[in-house]
């Protein structure tokens, strides 16, 4: 596939990661750091959708506002809830409020495989562990993974939050994402990108 584009944006105290996929004229929103509505006005984008890999406070921090600005439904495995976005426990381990703008979650997609958004069709991989409701997404006919908090570059999303399962995590990683091929790049919720081929050789946690 040769007329597609991504673009990231990175934004918000925990310096969280947000893509801008466009294929054919089409754009689509992957997670809701904080100040990614303006980005993407300021490129003058209309996106079809916002996808979130899952519902950590700083992934849907501007999903409200997202919503709002363009209009355009959002797809996430679970409904919202204070289980999934934690703003109460990292208020009261910050010390700050860390309020969330009301969203809403226009279609789930628990249990589904594979989904086509009308010009960009991606697979679904849940991976729990880190979150209950996290999913990678491969975009169907690149090898490309975005990936959220699941796997970074030489490391694991963190899984001593409420519900979280380092067991679970891992074995979730190495059925659901070491098949795929190893020159796939991993587009991760936080740091820099890397691919499957070196988080299997070099991962520490997935020796």
């Amino acid at each position: 596939m040769s007329d597609w584009r991504l673009e990231v944006f990175c934004g918000g105290l925990f310096q969280t990661n947000g893509y801008l996929v466009t294929i054919g004229g089409k754009s689509w929103v992957f997670d809701a750091p904080e100040g990614i509505t303006d980005w993407v006005a300021r490129l003058g984008v209309r996106p079809e959708a916002l996808i979130l890999t899952h519902q950590h406070h700083d992934h849907v921090l501007d999903a409200g506002k997202i919503q709002a600005v363009f209009g355009c439904p959002v797809y996430a495995h679970s409904e919202p809830s204070e289980e999934l976005t934690l703003s109460r426990r990292l208020e009261r381990m910050m010390g700050i409020p860390c309020e969330i703008d009301p969203y809403t979650v226009d279609h789930r997609f628990e249990g589904l495989e594979t989904i086509d958004l009308g010009g960009l069709v991606l697979e679904l991989h849940h991976v729990p562990g880190h979150s209950p409701d996290s999913v990678c997404f491969k975009l169907g006919g690149l090898p490309v993974l975005i990936g959220g908090d699941v796997l970074f570059a030489g490391s694991i999303g963190r899984t001593d939050f409420p519900n979280g399962d380092h067991e679970l995590l891992l074995s979730g990683i190495r059925r659901k994402l070491w098949p795929l091929p190893d020159e796939t790049e991993v587009l991760p919720g936080h740091g820099p990108a890397t691919t499957i081929g070196r988080e299997k050789a070099t991962n520490p946690y997935l020796a």
